[in-house]
């Protein structure tokens, strides 16, 4: 990088964006000024005169990628993208976290042209960020393994400004040891000390030594405290050089630790709470406008020469851009093979042959669906090389591992069991369950390979911020959940779940799928990798169940229906004795057994009950009403659901004359066999539930 040119017009740039981030806040009347205010040097270096982005194409494989985790301090990006010309302008600003504005409270992905992530939880964006890096490295191993460092169009810096309340969150930790274990050179992360959280100084609940803290994580670690002569002064050359520094340490991520003063240089409110997360006041508003030489009486001041200048942005990006494509018309050249890959990838397509490359199950077999979801993964991984994954230290309870490929971590770090390349395809996430799904979210945002991760249901609780983030995203992220009911058995109450399956379904655009047989693992599958929107959570059971025999269409008579009616979310999989039901039993996972077996039972009585599979719910749900009508007729009444955990997600179905076999209560350490007998989750309780049912008409 060419040494730092900051001429008098930067200067007058910065103050421009404090004066813009307090008048915004001001204007809406709520927000966060201070953080905006003092870290505008940072932002404005970074996105002025440090990173390689083209403001005309968000989307470009080159580009440096940046992470607002402090994401409450929205405008400290929403400022930088008006400058430089992503498509925000000033009336944007004036529109701060209002109705149908391109700058919400905090920044959106998907929303707002140059946001590459949605970061409102602190903790996340920072996580996240080891993501992006993640995938980064993954990304050039796929395409470009053996150019040397820093030579290939797939390399590039992940830059990530965050705060002390980023820092203080347990994810961050999480992730932030990963990141280090990965020895991720790209990964440059800012933290702003400025030592204030709404409560005001830190220090009454957070002292410990962020500098050792993150030494210890083996990051490279550097101080640029703007603080310490005791007079403050913004050293942008210093930051600059630090900056370099990081760029040139290629082992390991590197924090800079920048000491601030929040919202300097308003007169009273700099360095205190008061600043954090609450507008100005005019009389200090004006304050800050006379100290930096603007007039009190305007608002959303922009001298022309100010915006003429940033928006140069636009110009430098080009030329990177187009300096870039040179060597990635090189590289394209000499590598079609890898060239058509990254086509296919772009477009979202999965590749010929995926259906054929499925395992069929042998029916009369037991086959619990995490061992089948196993297998299907190692067929898939054989023909979908952009599909890579593991587990939260549970690889042989998940059945995550792609085998015979080698672990995704640096070689020193192989042991007897995995062997390490940079460049693998099997995720060690330790025991680390919400960093794994921040982690898995920042390699969905960054690139297009499809990443999974993998822990027992009752952990999906530890998960879930980031699950919802990635629903809030509509990103394709992939969660593995086995161990998905009191099936589990000894283990107990702890690690038993009940509510996770109604609680995850409580989550909007999120796909909950608990596939019935191997058979419908194997589709359910094919399906979340199909899909391109929205995340995905597979739940699978411990305990063998069934392999249905099927048919190769729909249900018949005594035909068994095809297991690719899983991409309808739920089907008919056995049809009434006569073709027309008295009842309707719908089930999900090892659940739907007892629905087969209790349909029997019922037609020795007389009685023609339908079997439902429902592996999704979010899927039916996106059928026609024409569909929706032929799985579950409104003339039939008489209903049952039969899933091992609460009945609150059954309601909508069931109606006013259904019965729900569940789970309302916590479970027991006992065999499943025991737990399923003793919580009525058996063939006799539904028989008796579907009695019931039809008596209440």
């Amino acid at each position: 990088m060419a040494a730092l040119q900051w001429d008098p017009i930067d200067n007058k740039a910065v103050d421009t964006a404090r004066v813009l981030a307090a008048d915004a806040v001001e204007k809406v009347g709520n927000g966060h000024p201070g953080t905006a205010m003092s870290l505008a040097p940072l932002a404005y270096l970074l996105f002025q005169k440090v990173m390689r982005r083209d403001p005309h194409d968000q989307h470009w494989l080159g580009r440096d990628r940046f992470i607002l985790s402090a994401g409450h301090s929205s405008l400290t990006q929403y400022i930088q993208l008006y400058f430089g010309g992503y498509g925000l302008e000033l009336d944007d600003l004036k529109a701060l976290r209002t109705w149908g504005s391109l700058t919400p409270g905090h920044p959106e992905y998907g929303h707002t042209d140059g946001v590459e992530i949605t970061t409102g939880p602190l903790g996340q964006g920072i996580s996240s960020s080891v993501g992006f890096a993640y995938a980064s490295r993954f990304e050039r191993g796929l395409f470009d393994p053996d150019a040397e460092p820093g030579t290939s169009p797939f390399d590039h810096f992940v830059y990530v400004i965050a705060g002390d309340g980023d820092l203080q969150e347990g994810v961050s930790s999480e992730a932030s040891s990963l990141a280090g274990h990965q020895q991720l050179g790209n990964l440059i992360a800012f933290y702003d000390s400025n030592q204030i959280s709404i409560e005001d100084d830190t220090n009454i609940a957070f002292t410990e030594d962020v500098k050792a803290r993150y030494e210890a994580y083996h990051w490279h670690v550097q101080v640029v405290d703007w603080k310490k002569t005791g007079v403050y002064e913004e050293d942008v050359q210093e930051l600059h050089e630090a900056i370099l520094g990081a760029q040139a340490v290629t082992d390991k991520p590197s924090l800079i630790i920048l000491k601030t003063i929040i919202g300097w240089p308003s007169p009273k409110k700099q360095n205190t709470g008061k600043i954090h997360g609450s507008a100005l006041g005019a009389d200090e508003l004006r304050g800050v406008k006379e100290v930096l030489g603007f007039d009190p009486e305007q608002t959303f001041q922009v001298e022309p020469a100010v915006i003429e200048h940033t928006r140069k942005a636009v110009e430098r990006g080009a030329e990177q851009r187009a300096e870039w494509t040179v060597g990635f018309d090189e590289w394209a050249a000499a590598n079609p093979e890898r060239k058509q890959l990254l086509d296919r990838l772009l477009t979202g397509e999965l590749p010929e042959g995926v259906e054929e490359a499925l395992p069929v199950f042998e029916a009369g077999k037991d086959v619990s669906t995490r061992a089948a979801s196993g297998k299907v993964l190692n067929a898939l991984g054989a023909v979908i090389p952009e599909l890579w994954g593991g587990s939260a230290d549970l690889a042989e309870s998940n059945n995550t591992t792609i085998e015979g490929a080698a672990s995704f971590v640096p070689v020193e770090h192989s042991t007897h069991e995995w062997t390490g390349n940079p460049y693998g395809r099997v995720l060690h996430f330790g025991i680390r369950e919400h960093a794994m799904a921040a982690i898995l979210n920042g390699i969905v945002l960054h690139g297009p390979t499809r990443a999974f991760g993998g822990t027992f249901l009752i952990f999906s609780d530890y998960m879930r911020p980031a699950v919802r983030l990635a629903a809030l995203m509509n990103i394709p992220s992939i969660f593995v959940w086995t161990h998905d009911s009191v099936a589990l058995g000894e283990d107990g109450p702890t690690h038993q779940p009940i509510e996770q399956l109604s609680a995850l379904r409580a989550i909007p655009n999120l796909s909950v799928v608990r596939p019935g047989d191997a058979n419908e693992v194997a589709y359910a599958w094919k399906t979340i990798l199909e899909r391109r929107e929205g995340p995905a959570g597979i739940a699978l059971t411990r305990q063998n169940i069934p392999v249905f025999e099927r048919g190769d269409g729909d249900a018949s008579g005594e035909t068994f229906a095809s297991a690719k009616n899983v991409v309808k979310g739920a089907y008919v999989l056995a049809e009434a004795p006569n073709g027309t039901p008295d009842v309707l039993l719908i089930a999900t996972g090892s659940e739907v057994q007892i629905a087969v077996d209790a349909r029997e039972v019922l037609k020795g009585e007389g009685i023609n009950a339908r079997v439902i599979s429902a592996p999704s719910l979010e899927w039916f749900e996106e059928q026609s009403d024409e569909y929706k009508e032929s799985v579950l007729p409104s003339s039939v009444k008489a209903r049952v659901s039969i899933e091992a955990g609460l009945a609150l997600s059954w309601r909508a179905y069931v109606g006013d004359h259904g019965r729900s076999v569940s789970i309302e209560h916590f479970g027991a350490s006992a065999d499943y066999k025991t737990l399923y007998r003793e919580f009525g989750m058996t063939t006799e309780h539904t028989v008796a539930a579907a009695k019931e049912s039809l008596a209440s008409l």
